[in-house]
């Protein structure tokens, strides 16, 4: 562009001398006035012609600069920007098969149908053949995928596929197959670190899930129901998803189809890098009903390196119970914006308690970031390091207050319900949060939910489920842990009546404890 101006410059410049000089040879010679116009005539048309030309080129430079400025920051931004093939063929490598084995105990015998007719949990092996399937201890199988990180062979999957499992067994593109030690796991976030014993295998990079747009394109990769190398494509839903799957939900929702198996796989997106854990689906079938569910890959680099040092996470702990700030709430409070987390209870001896937060007060800010939804308090506190000094702006009173805490390190919230060897029940519970509360109509403190249970325990026997929420045992409310304890402690040798919420309907489910 400069090149161009400075040659027109030079070329005006050769006119206008050119000009001046056949004006003073016509004035010298005395040429009649007819001629002179004449020339002058000839001069403007020529004059006219060169300026059109000189702004064509002037402006078609200036368009070229400013389509080569508009393109150069992005640099190829989506170097497989509808080439679903050449992206398949680049990142397939990195992906692996998992599958899993276990010795599991028989089930204990189901009880009577109380609607008459064959028991829907009777073994079809003792159905249809009249005779008992053997009882003994079973291997029970698992699959599921995986992703290589580092060359290494640290691979990166879902707590839920690995969870328990005696042998593990990692199956890579070109049939290779090696046996898979667990390095690190943490189930609040679903996330687990394994490793296999090899060395210059394929990597993909970890893009940065924070950027991702709701309408972006994304490719899921994995083994559902077993299929190796399957791929599928799709777009992002949503972003920042509760599903109830734990205390630190923050899920990216795609249509890109997932079913069983996909469990620890990538989701991909044009760039060809992984953006999300594969880990959950939304159906009534247990197959994909275009709503699946995966882990941001920006979450899990943050615990990358706590798992890999480690073998789990380290987490900061406050010690409220909080739950959102509705609008009439926040008008009874005498506070303009339904914004922040509302302090319900503050835990004994807890940081918070010590840095003088009371029931009632409500989170606005925590360490210089804004609170907007009550959920985002939970994940800002996790993320801060253990002895960290941290800023708080609550507002009580109907005015704003600032604090400081002290982070401290969360320990196990979970408890599993085993008073004695004998009174074992195999369920695990947690305090019920409040945002799955508010999701099933009940209040905060109302019930304890179920978060695993024992395939071989009492409790699969008499039809428990993971998310079952705990609301009465022999007709006396569950308020919280210690209720539930107090429930099972006194209720050995004993048939227990339990009142359970699943989904949106009350069951009531019987156990000998």
């Amino acid at each position: 562009m400069i090149v161009v101006c400075l040659l027109l410059g030079a070329l005006s410049r050769g006119i206008g001398i050119a000009l001046l000089q056949f004006v003073i040879q016509g004035l010298g010679s005395k040429v009649s006035s007819e001629a002179t116009m004449k020339r002058m005539a000839h001069l403007h048309v020529f004059f006219t012609l060169f300026l059109s030309i000189s702004l064509e080129l002037l402006f078609s430079g200036q368009a070229l600069s400013q389509g080569a400025s508009a393109q150069a920051p992005s640099q190829n931004p989506a170097p497989y920007r509808g080439d679903f093939a050449a992206l398949a063929k680049a990142v397939g490598p990195v992906v692996v098969n998992i599958s899993t084995s276990q010795v599991m105990k028989p089930p204990a015998q189901g009880s009577p149908n109380p609607f008459g007719g064959p028991d829907p949990s009777e073994d079809p092996w003792e159905r249809f053949f009249g005779q008992p399937f053997p009882r003994g201890p079973f291997r029970q199988q698992g699959l599921g995928s995986g992703f290589i990180i580092e060359p290494d062979g640290t691979i990166l999957t879902n707590n839920h596929v690995i969870a328990n499992a005696q042998k593990i067994t990692v199956k890579l593109q070109d049939d290779r197959e090696f046996e898979g030690r667990v390095v690190g796991t943490d189930a609040k976030t679903d996330i687990a670190v394994i490793k296999i014993n090899a060395n210059d295998l394929p990597v993909i990079p970890l893009g940065d899930s924070d950027q991702l747009q709701v309408g972006e394109w994304v490719v899921a990769l994995g083994s559902p129901f077993g299929l190796p190398n399957t791929v599928t494509a799709g777009i992002v839903s949503a972003k920042g998803r509760w599903i109830g799957a734990g205390p630190y939900d923050n899920f990216i929702q795609t249509d890109a189809s997932i079913n069983p198996g996909n469990s620890g796989g990538p989701l991909i997106n044009l760039r060809g890098e992984v953006v999300g854990m594969n880990t959950a689906i939304f159906s009534r079938t247990g197959a994909n009903i275009g709503i699946g569910f995966a882990i941001p890959i920006s979450l899990v680099k943050e615990l990358l390196s706590d798992l890999k040092s480690k073998g789990k996470v380290t987490r900061g702990w406050l010690g409220v119970s909080i739950q959102q700030l509705t609008p009439d709430l926040a008008a009874s409070l005498g506070i303009d914006k339904a914004a922040g987390a509302l302090v319900a209870t503050v835990a004994n001896g807890s940081p918070a308690e010590k840095a003088g937060i009371k029931v009632g007060d409500v989170i606005i800010e925590y360490d210089g970031k804004p609170i907007r939804q009550s959920s985002e308090l939970p994940i800002l506190v996790a993320r801060t390091d253990v002895g960290k000094s941290v800023p708080l702006k609550v507002f009580r009173d109907k005015n704003e207050v600032r604090l400081s805490v002290i982070i401290e390190e969360l320990k196990e919230e979970e408890i599993v319900a085993s008073p004695s060897k004998k009174s074992d029940l195999g369920l695990t519970v947690q305090r019920l949060p409040a945002e799955m509360a508010r999701n099933l109509g009940l209040e905060e403190t109302q019930g304890v939910v179920i978060t695993a249970v024992d395939p071989g325990g009492p409790g699969a026997a008499a039809g428990f489920r993971r998310g079952d929420v705990i609301l009465e045992i022999d007709r006396k409310p569950i308020r919280g842990l210690s209720d539930y304890e107090k429930a099972i402690e006194g209720a050995k040798d004993k048939n227990l009546l339990f009142l359970v919420r699943r989904g949106d309907a009350t069951i009531f489910l019987a156990l000998k404890s």
